[in-house]
């Protein structure tokens, strides 16, 4: 389960920290640019953001909290609770939350020019573990401190990456959602690809002063999930129902994005907007039906990027 910042009672700014540190999803948030790391050289990068969905908005109504409320008390305290359309909704919200979690996001990541034209990352979600490249499809190759000679202000660059992503899923440390999972006692992993292709227009020889960048991206998911559920029988209480085993399903996301790169030469801010739309499919609920979901997740995110040159060039 995350951690919640409410755990730390040690003033606003440790809250905030705390609640960076919630990140239970993969990072989609777009903040790179057209031009990858130069060979030799480092960046590191911190990211703060918010994952905003619309699936979890919809499902989790103040009805469901309600009902989140009595029976996962109920369960809690090991009273018997029968399966009804609550329970089926219960189980909606939490796959959506599971899916596309309403919450902060955050990450370290470092960088590393490895050839000319081709960089190697590695980003830290605070549960996710994130490994990515990138290739350079257009644009001149220098560093601030050697640029190209056709390198200028207003150069325009593109690159193609390639993101995986894996990490173990839980819900969000919400109130509703805790009493949803001493109910349901769900449990789930993921396994994210993320293809984006990426456009900018350097602000400054080789973004000595920033950048612009814009792009698509294509992204691809894995979902595993089941339910263990705590006394939790059927509609008319004659049987307890059983566990739900493992089920697995997977579904794309094709996204757009927009990030500023602004400073000079070794640090840097990032203001980012990444766009998603997702049909995540049908998913299995403990009675044998199934539910739809789908939605749009919007992802603002502020970055500070720090750049350690090649000295030995």
């Amino acid at each position: 389960m995350c951690i919640s910042a409410a755990s730390f009672p040690l003033g606003r700014a440790a809250a905030l920290l705390a609640l960076a540190a919630t990140a239970c999803t993969a990072p989609r948030g777009i903040t790179t640019s057209g031009k990858v790391t130069p060979q030799g050289e480092f960046r590191l990068a911190y990211n703060q953001g918010f994952n905003v969905g619309s699936a979890p908005l919809s499902k989790a109504g103040s009805a469901v909290k309600t009902a989140a409320s009595q029976l996962g008390n109920q369960a809690a305290r090991g009273d018997t609770v029968r399966y009804s359309g609550a329970v089926s909704n219960l189980q909606t919200a939490a796959l959506a939350y599971l899916l596309d979690p309403l919450q902060p996001t955050a990450d370290l990541s470092i960088r590393y020019g490895v050839v000319p034209r081709l960089d190697v990352g590695y980003k830290y979600a605070f549960g996710s573990h994130v490994f990515d490249t990138q290739y350079q499809l257009l644009g001149p190759t220098g560093s601030v401190e050697n640029p190209d000679r056709d390198a200028a202000g207003g150069t325009t660059y593109a690159s193609i990456g390639l993101q995986y992503a894996i990490q173990r899923a839980a819900l969000p440390n919400l109130s509703f959602l805790t009493d949803v999972n001493n109910l349901l006692g769900i449990s789930a992993s993921r396994h994210d690809v993320l293809i984006p292709l990426t456009v900018s227009q350097s602000f400054g020889p080789e973004e000595s002063i920033g950048a612009i960048s814009y792009g698509a991206v294509y992204a691809h998911s894995w979902v595993s999930y089941g339910f263990t559920p705590s006394n939790l029988y059927n509609a008319t209480g004659g049987s307890r129902l059983p566990a739900l085993p493992r089920q697995s399903r997977n579904f794309s996301s094709y996204g757009l994005f927009l990030n500023l790169k602004l400073g000079y030469k070794y640090v840097y801010v990032v203001p980012a907007l990444s766009l998603y739309y997702q049909n995540y499919g049908d998913f299995t609920l403990l009675d044998g039906s199934t539910t739809s979901l789908s939605g749009v997740t919007f992802i603002p995110s502020l970055g500070l990027q720090f750049r350690i040159p090649n000295l030995s060039r």
